[in-house]
């Protein structure tokens, strides 16, 4: 018998697979519109962001809904899906194979689950998290990270200038005075999970939103990764009745508590300096 968890992640497997074909078909041939935000949005956007509501509605009708370019403000419903249906809208409309469609499903305002799925580049990962919630559909909750259906962990070497730390396009000025290479991918849960799953040692993003951030958070923290927010304490649970359109958390992935202390106060001195 199909239990929840299995259920959940057949859905996300099934729905962003459906969807990532279709974008595959526009990648790069679409005409991209600048929002009030600033972001870009093409039809493909909307056109999937209908596509995966219609999903989740489907398949879980009781289920909340919380999207880029739908419903922003957060449900008072016990369980919520949090949807970016194009992550790094800029690379798809110019062409750059580095873009994904990202799920997180939230209990109770926290993320529980995570899937994301970069289709020009065949990577899916997934991911699960629960360590305060116990009794009913958790006792059967998998457990850990994973990419294209295997085990991911970050890194464990040592420190070198041969190691990656990612940034985002907001955060360049950090990049000449840290102790390792830097990479820009355009993609913030990319950026999140690349850390996760080894390749870098470490990531910055100065404005990501919610739904840049659901999916990756789960498997950030399943693969064992330290997530640091950079302007708040903590950004779950989530709020009911709150409009979560306009607000960013900037944050820092790191593979492991000990690079933060190292890593740390570049980024700080960087917002200090921004800020000043």
């Amino acid at each position: 018998m199909t239990n929840f968890w299995d259920s959940i992640l057949s859905f996300a497997r099934v729905t962003v697979e459906r969807v990532g074909q279709k974008l595959l078909q526009d990648f790069g041939s679409v005409q991209a519109d600048e929002k009030d935000d600033g972001s870009l949005v093409t039809k493909s956007d909307n056109w999937a962001d209908a596509e995966i509501r219609s999903a989740i509605a489907s398949a879980f009708p009781t289920h909340g809904i919380l999207s880029e370019e739908g419903e922003q403000v957060f449900p008072d419903t016990e369980w919520c899906w949090v949807v970016d249906p194009l992550d790094a809208t800029t690379n798809f409309a110019r062409g750059i194979p580095i873009w994904g469609i990202s799920l997180g499903l939230l209990y109770r305002g926290t993320p529980v689950f995570g899937y994301v799925h970069l289709p020009p580049i065949n990577q899916s990962f997934h991911g699960f998290w629960a360590p305060d919630l116990a009794g009913g559909v958790f006792d059967n909750m998998p457990q850990g990270a994973f990419l294209n259906g295997q085990h991911i962990r970050p890194s464990a070497d040592k420190m070198s200038g041969n190691h990656f730390f990612n940034l985002c396009s907001r955060s360049v000025g950090i990049g000449p005075h840290l102790p390792s290479k830097v990479r820009m991918l355009g993609m913030a849960s990319y950026n999140f999970l690349t850390v996760a799953s080894g390749v870098a040692m470490g990531g910055v993003e100065a404005t990501p939103k919610i739904w840049d951030i659901a999916g990756s958070w789960v498997i950030v923290k399943a693969a064992g990764a330290v997530w640091l927010p950079l302007e708040s304490q903590g950004i779950f649970p989530l709020e009911v009745g709150k409009n979560y359109g306009r607000i960013s958390y900037p944050t820092l992935v790191m593979n492991r508590q000990e690079l933060v202390s190292v890593f740390l106060p570049f980024v700080e001195a960087w917002k200090k300096k921004k800020m000043g």
